[in-house]
């Protein structure tokens, strides 16, 4: 084999590895984002309770999101849990459901927030900006058009501003901290119709 033939045959393996690295860092991303999250599961088994009208496990998928609203609490100054026990008591569907879905926006402002101080570490902020979008996608379908439409093109506004570390170097922006807070505006500002 001539020495033109050598490498055309390590410029196909490095292609190769090239491909193999790229999904599997497209694999960690997907896999870190879709981990077990304490605020999803409790809505869904809150709202389950709701359809049934059962406020004995509404008040116990409750208690188990204790944690995080205490999180809430102490970091943001969001109390959820004071209303939540009051609405639970009440039996007042409505206002358990809108409750939940104000942990939601407080969930997604909390790792936007996260992201925005990792802007340096292109992994971190990717995975939280993956994370708000897992929560977004729960609350989007009660949005009015205008504001789901902000709330989407927004969300992607983040992820291009977080810039690509690339392959290699190539293909690589560098974050852009201001868009990030542009973006991150225009999609606090479309979810927050939710709630007052």
């Amino acid at each position: 084999m001539n020495r033109v033939g050598v490498y055309q045959v390590v410029g196909r393996w490095i292609l190769v590895a090239v491909a193999l690295f790229s999904s599997a860092m497209t694999y960690a991303y997907s896999y870190a984002a879709a981990g077990k999250e304490p605020v999803i599961d409790g809505r869904e088994a809150i709202l389950l309770a709701l359809e049934k009208q059962d406020f004995n496990a509404v008040q116990q998928a409750v208690g188990d999101l204790k944690d995080e609203f205490a999180y809430l609490k102490k970091e943001h100054n969001v109390d959820l849990q004071t209303p939540m026990a009051a609405a639970v008591a009440n039996q007042d569907a409505a206002q358990v459901e809108a409750i939940m879905d104000r942990a939601v926006v407080e969930e997604i402002v909390r790792r936007l927030d996260g992201a925005s101080k990792n802007l340096a570490d292109y992994q971190v902020a990717k995975v939280l900006v993956v994370k708000s979008k897992l929560f977004l996608d729960l609350i989007t379908p009660k949005l009015d058009d205008s504001h789901r439409q902000q709330a989407e093109q927004a969300i992607q506004g983040t992820l291009q501003a977080i810039g690509n570390p690339g392959v290699f170097g190539v293909g690589q922006a560098p974050a852009d901290p201001e868009a990030f807070k542009q973006q991150q505006q225009l999609l606090i500002d479309a979810i927050s119709t939710l709630h007052p």
